[in-house]
Parts: C-alpha cells; sequence; structure tokens
C-alpha cells in the first residue's frame, strides 16, 4: 500500500457506513481519523485498518460541540494535510408531530444539521488557505421530502443540503468540492433489519429482496468515485439508491 501525505476526517464513524469509509479511504493510503460518540467502539476497524497496513486513529467526540471538531480536524490536519471531511451523522428517528417534544426536534436538528455546520466551517478553515480539499455529507430521502412522522429528521436534513449547497457555491471557487450524497434506500445494518423484523415480521427478513438494502462498501464506493472527479466535472449532489428501490 502507498501512503499518502493526507489525511481523511470522517465524523460519524458508525459501524457499517463510517466504517466502511474508513476502510476505503485507508486502502487508498490515507491516514484515517474517524471519530464518534463513543470512541472505543472504533478499536475493531482501527486494528482491522492498522493489520492491512493502514493507517487510521479513533477518537471519541460529540460532533455537537465547535471546540470538540476544530480540536478533532485540527490533530488529523497535524498528522498530514487534511483533504477530505466526510460529515456522517445519523439522527433518523420518527415521532408523530404529536409526540415530537421540543428536546428531540432540537437534538435531531444539532446532529443532522448543527453538526454539519462545524465540520464544514472547521474543514473549510483548514482547506481554503491551500485551495485544495472536499468536504462530503451524508444525506437522506429526507432532506428531498418529508415523510409522515419525520418532521424532525426531515427538517434537519432539508437544512444539511441547504448548507451544503451554500457551501459548494461559495468553496467551489476556491478549489475546494463540496457534496451532498443522497442516500435514498435503507442501508443494510443490523438497526435496519430489526426494524424490517419488527414492521414486517421474522419472514420478510429472512425473504429479503436482493435489490432492496444497500451495502455500506457501496456507500464508501461512492465516496471514493466522488473524490476521484476531475475538478472540471465536479458533481454536488449524488443520489443512490438500489436496483430494487422504488423511487
Amino acid at each position: 500500500m502507498q501512503q499518502r501525505n493526507a489525511t481523511v476526517a470522517v465524523i460519524g464513524a458508525g459501524d457499517y457506513i463510517g466504517a466502511a469509509i474508513a476502510r476505503k479511504f485507508a486502502s487508498e493510503g490515507f491516514a484515517v481519523f474517524a471519530a464518534r460518540r463513543n470512541g472505543e467502539k472504533l478499536k475493531p476497524v482501527v486494528d482491522e485498518i492498522e493489520a492491512a497496513g493502514g493507517r487510521a486513529f479513533g477518537r471519541t467526540l460529540d460532533a455537537r460541540i465547535s471546540e470538540g471538531v476544530s480540536a478533532f480536524l485540527k490533530e488529523a490536519e497535524d498528522c498530514a494535510p487534511l483533504e477530505i471531511c466526510i460529515c456522517n451523522i445519523g439522527a433518523n428517528v420518527q415521532f408523530p408531530i404529536l409526540e415530537t417534544t421540543d428536546r428531540v426536534f432540537r437534538k435531531v436538528w444539532e446532529m443532522a444539521c448543527w453538526s454539519g455546520f462545524l465540520a464544514g466551517r472547521e474543514a473549510a478553515r483548514l482547506m481554503v488557505p491551500r485551495e485544495k480539499g472536499a468536504i462530503f455529507f451524508t444525506g437522506a430521502t429526507a432532506g428531498l421530502r418529508g415523510g409522515s412522522g419525520y418532521a424532525a429528521f426531515a427538517s434537519a436534513k432539508f437544512a444539511l443540503r441547504g448548507l451544503a449547497q451554500a457551501m459548494a457555491r461559495e468553496l467551489g471557487p476556491k478549489h475546494i468540492h463540496v457534496a451532498h450524497l443522497v442516500i435514498d434506500a435503507g442501508v443494510d445494518t443490523e438497526f435496519v433489519r430489526g426494524r424490517i423484523a419488527q414492521r414486517e415480521g421474522q419472514a420478510a427478513l429472512d425473504n429479503l429482496d436482493p435489490g432492496r438494502l444497500m451495502n455500506p462498501k457501496s456507500v464508501a464506493d461512492a465516496y471514493w468515485a466522488l473524490y476521484r472527479q476531475s475538478p472540471d466535472a465536479w458533481t454536488f449532489e449524488l443520489e443512490i439508491r438500489p436496483f430494487g428501490e422504488k423511487w
């Protein structure tokens, strides 16, 4: 593996999409700084990357705290120039509007939008002076259309999409690629499979259509493709979905 003098920061490095992103970019020679609320849970993926000859660092981070995000990205920058920042925070919750409390709405907004603002701003502060870098945001179907029971999640993801659009227009001329990746499908995770079993029964899960769920590795590959784009043909928004998804 040829190592690069560059780092990738993954904010919201969960067990599935975030871990897959970390593996992919580490396999391409980047030093990967991965962060999540409980950083100790990153040890398995960090060990896996290091065993394969890559470089990875797991950190505990509350992505809603400005000082923490700034310190995390500065640590990545001190290792090698920060070339890519991927904000992959989740926050998918479903509550009827009458049961959506102030706390739920505010927390979902902080996780799905405010964290993106902090990550984007702090990454841009490091990248703009070099006129080089990429800032990518993980979006969702909810950022394109609001669904019943998803007032908090949809409004936050709509806001994240608007943030990304504004940043892309402002930072593109400064040679910073900002992109918004819309995952228009369920991702093959333990959580999603559990919801399918709960809603549709175990038989539905046992006979799951192969075109229904998205492999987390495919999300990582989509981010790699975005990073590899030529500056004269940058994509701002990329929608990805499995072949069996209805849309």
